[in-house]
């Protein structure tokens, strides 16, 4: 699926597919986060968890899944000082908030992008291919990030890169150092969303 060339101009800055506004000045975390800010208030819901997954051609099971997974377990990160929501939306520019130990560390504490995080994800276990991992060496990388005793942070990185492999692998089972880095700043949600869209017109 994410097999296709990738270029910087994919999509158009500053509005959505339905000519709506986008904010402009967010961080990288931000801007990996809004995609599923599907009608763009700041709030991320379940539901519009659910609706940017399928958007990108995630299945049923898993989009439900992500939905009830990612909302419930950064929502309150995200609404320090607010009283529990029910409805479990997450704030997009609090997003750094919920940032999880154990990780790659490419995202700073701020939520900014660190390019020399995120080329030693490759010059440490990009083994096979200088620019793409394999199943086995994204489990080495999981396993040289866990930090002793945090198994929050052992979860939610399994889960987010399992997920990232499963939907975005190309057909030799590769995940390209490119489309690792459009993944960080959301740049690889809008593409895949716009040849999925495309896919449907001309079947």
């Amino acid at each position: 699926m994410a097999s296709s060339t990738l270029t910087s101009k994919d999509f158009q800055e500053g509005v959505d597919d339905a000519g709506r506004p986008m904010p402009t000045d967010q961080n990288v975390l931000q801007k990996h986060v809004a995609f599923f800010d599907r009608n763009h208030d700041g709030l991320v819901y379940p539901w519009e968890t659910f609706e940017g997954f399928r958007a990108i051609g995630a299945g049923y099971f898993l989009s439900i899944f992500s939905s009830f997974f990612i909302n419930v377990a950064l929502s309150g990160k995200t609404r320090p000082g607010k009283f529990p929501s029910l409805l479990f939306p997450i704030e997009v520019k609090n997003i750094h908030l919920a940032k999880h130990g154990s990780d790659s560390g490419v995202y700073d504490k701020e939520g900014r992008f660190v390019p020399l995080k995120f080329e030693e994800i490759f010059s440490k276990f990009a083994r096979t291919h200088a620019d793409a991992l394999t199943s086995d060496e994204l489990m080495a990388m999981l396993k040289a990030n866990r930090e002793p005793k945090d198994y929050k942070g052992w979860i939610g990185g399994w889960t987010e890169w399992k997920v990232l492999y499963s939907i975005c692998k190309d057909n030799h089972g590769l995940l390209r150092k490119e489309t690792i880095r459009a993944v960080y700043d959301g740049s690889l949600f809008e593409h895949l969303e716009r040849e999925r869209a495309a896919a449907k017109k001309k079947a």
